[in-house]
């Protein structure tokens, strides 16, 4: 009788092992989860062009113009999985990983020109560990920006991002630039370093506004806030980002770009013609 009840038993309990086997592992914490930097799209089909160089990093990613010395955009996703505690590496240098008869840019390229080395992705933006900090100090992730501009307007505008993430939100954001010539501590120039860095007149950056969850594209909607600013690099310019607020449109049209092109086009269409009235701050 006992053998008989262990060979009845015997494939109940096979059954509810191997099930027990097959649960889904819990959903990880979205505090702790960073998401593809360039979720949201190539804005300008970036690949192995010179002047139009992808550069994938951990912490973000970018298109480099090596015929101009800085990126033509940078694109990275921001949250509270990106924020720590990693104090500022401020270890400017030039980027190694660029191909053999690239622009390379130093820092001492930016000496005496009366313009900052205006980050892309803010040093702010990785404090989740000394490296990711450190990243963001490589030359492929600075442009010329006027220092009004840079430690005014963009800082007050980069701060407002983080508060967002604070709120709740993750976001995907877009920073870029176009034109040629703008307005520094020195006056009006056109190019740095003996012309081996081309000075942007505008620089401009859209911002993608989700609350904390998964599959981030997906959840893309028409009603999703997307905030873009276009700015002058120049050293007049208002301190109040929220007066610079445009539309992608406009951007797309200034710059040749397609942004947000992971998104549906149904809802970028709809996305891309509106112009951000939402708090700043």
């Amino acid at each position: 009788m006992i053998k008989y009840l262990k060979n009845l038993l015997y494939p109940v309990f096979l059954v509810s092992f191997l099930f027990s086997c097959t649960e889904e592992a819990p959903a990880p914490d979205q505090d702790t989860v960073r998401e593809s930097n360039m979720a949201m799209g190539n804005p300008s089909g970036a690949g192995t062009d010179a002047n139009n160089y992808l550069l994938e990093k951990p912490q973000y990613s970018l298109s480099y113009n090596s015929g101009k010395g800085i990126p033509n955009w940078v694109s990275w996703h921001l949250s509270k999985a990106w924020l720590g505690e990693a104090p500022r590496q401020d270890d400017f240098r030039a980027d190694n990983t660029l191909p053999a008869g690239f622009t390379k840019v130093l820092n001492s390229d930016y000496t005496g020109s009366g313009f900052d080395r205006g980050h892309n992705c803010p040093s702010a933006d990785r404090t989740g560990s000394e490296a990711d900090n450190s990243a963001t100090f490589l030359m492929t992730n600075m442009i010329p920006q006027a220092p009004n501009n840079n430690q005014r307007t963009w800082a007050s505008l980069e701060s407002y991002c983080r508060t967002l993430v604070d709120q709740g939100n993750e976001l995907y954001v877009i920073m870029g630039n176009y034109g040629r010539g703008g307005d520094g501590s020195n006056g009006q120039k056109e190019t740095i370093a003996s012309g081996k860095i081309t000075v942007p007149s505008r620089i401009w950056k859209v911002i993608v506004v989700l609350p904390l969850g998964t599959n981030d594209v997906s959840r893309v909607t028409a009603s999703t806030r997307v905030i873009a600013v276009d700015t002058p690099n120049s050293n007049s310019i208002s301190n109040d980002w929220d007066g610079y607020r445009t539309s992608v449109d406009a951007i797309e049209t200034k710059t040749g770009y397609d942004l947000l092109s992971n998104v549906p086009a149904q809802v970028q269409n709809i996305l891309e013609a509106k112009v951000d009235t939402g708090p700043t701050q």
